[in-house]
């Protein structure tokens, strides 16, 4: 196709030109920050030098994962090379500013030291069948983005996601959204991202409505975590914790001293869970995101979609870890807003896979993710979810999400989680509705 017949926006950057697809347009590997490289590695987001040239928004740009996964991760996310890692892709069903589209950015996940934006999983194709904008980007992953650092600010990879909702702000009308219509979601570490946003004061106003799927509280909350954790990844690695002696190292040299940190031991009985993740800062986090989301203000009046697996992590620890990792912690969540009278639905996704293996029969960690994009179709949901997964359920999910990002009402009968009426969507091949076990609404095992 000639250039003059691809889509061409203009930015506040510079111009960029994608591609036509039967559902609209893509344009892919927009930075909206800076490489962070030399100076940049540890340094709060930047805006990118101007261009003036069209820039070939064809191909996915670089992602911060730099580990090759094999084919036992249930996400196909590939690592792209490169140093602008800090870049974002726009799907759109109609490149016109008059459009006025809703928006959902859309944040990965991978325990916050993994992860691709680039994944076929995230692909817009479906959300712009139904009229809406689809933004997923990418961001600092492990110590560049959530080691403490002594001479660096904190929680690089949050002021990242906070970057991208700016950017998006400043320029999704051009390519056809509604920057006052912008729904942020995310799966996983995505979705623990959501939350954080809610509980950051940086974050508020710059998206409308919130979509945390299996949003995870594997990190320590405390303000003390972020140098206890800098502490034992000296202790671990004999690398003092700043960006002066991070700077300089290769990727490589990253992934050797990150695995390192992560690995189980008696010195870090303190520590369970996630260590390179979001924590307090006093700053752009304030005090622990469940304290924020279920005793505070910030995010109260945002309407809030969550919801969990029946089987998240049964296959790795049972139940109990499931419930204690995903299920309590949302319904907690859940609970202090029904309290509250905040717009807040819940869902569980119970379809188990048929899939021969560990997790047959169970509706395990991300088994959902193709059903919400509506991407049965998708490379990799095969291995997950059978030859033959239930489109009926994949259409009606997929509905919902579009539904609640245009209307901020997921619809179809399902109401509003409320005290005295604990009302939950149930994902099974015939969808319906369920009201959660006393015990269980109090955040405890069911």
């Amino acid at each position: 196709m000639a250039d003059r017949q691809r889509p061409t926006v203009s930015t506040a950057h510079g111009p960029v030109r994608g591609e036509h697809r039967a559902t609209g347009a893509r344009f892919l590997g927009i930075p909206y920050a800076a490489p962070p490289v030399g100076d940049l590695r540890f340094a709060p987001p930047v805006p990118p030098t101007a261009w003036t040239e069209p820039l070939d928004a064809t191909a996915y740009g670089p992602t911060a994962q730099r580990r090759g996964f094999g084919d036992g991760a249930t996400i196909p996310e590939p690592s792209v090379p490169g140093e602008g890692t800090l870049n974002l892709n726009v799907f759109t069903p109609a490149v016109d500013p008059a459009a006025a589209l809703p928006v959902l950015v859309w944040i990965h996940g991978g325990g916050y030291v993994a992860g691709s934006a680039a994944s076929p999983w995230y692909d817009g194709a479906a959300f712009n069948r139904d009229g809406v904008v689809l933004v997923s980007l990418g961001y600092r992953l492990g110590i560049e983005g959530f080691l403490h650092l002594a001479d660096a600010p904190d929680n690089r990879g949050v002021r990242d996601w906070i970057a991208a909702l700016e950017w998006v702000r400043d320029n999704i009308a051009a390519f056809g959204g509604d920057p006052a219509k912008v729904t942020v979601a995310g799966q996983s570490a995505g979705g623990g991202a959501v939350q954080t946003l809610l509980a950051a004061p940086a974050a508020q106003g710059l998206f409308r409505a919130a979509l945390a799927m299996s949003a995870s509280t594997m990190v320590p909350g405390e303000r003390w975590a972020g140098p206890a954790v800098a502490e034992l990844f000296t202790r671990r690695t004999g690398v003092p914790a700043t960006a002066a002696a991070l700077r300089d190292l290769s990727d490589a040299r990253f992934l050797e001293l990150q695995d390192a940190l992560s690995a189980p031991g008696p010195d870090r009985a303190e520590l369970p869970g996630l260590l390179l993740a979001p924590f307090v800062d006093g700053e752009l986090v304030p005090r622990p995101v469940l304290t924020e989301l279920t005793e505070g203000d910030l995010g109260a009046d945002v309407p809030l979609l969550l919801g969990f697996t029946r089987h998240e992590f049964n296959a790795f620890g049972g139940q109990q870890l499931t419930d204690l990792v995903f299920r309590g912690p949302n319904l907690a969540v859940a609970n202090a807003r029904a309290e509250r009278r905040r717009p807040t639905w819940l869902y569980e996704f119970g379809w188990p896979s048929p899939v021969p293996g560990d997790t047959e029969g169970l509706a395990f960690h991300c088994l959902d993710l193709p059903f919400a994009f509506g991407l049965l179709g998708a490379e990799g949901v095969t291995a997950a979810a059978g030859e033959n997964p239930p489109r009926r359920l994949a259409d009606a999910m997929h509905a919902a999400w579009v539904a609640f990002v245009r209307d901020l009402d997921p619809g179809g009968g399902w109401p509003r989680y409320a005290t005295g009426r604990r009302t939950v969507r149930i994902w099974e091949t015939e969808p319906g509705l369920s009201s959660v076990p006393a015990v269980a609404a109090e955040g405890t095992t069911r």
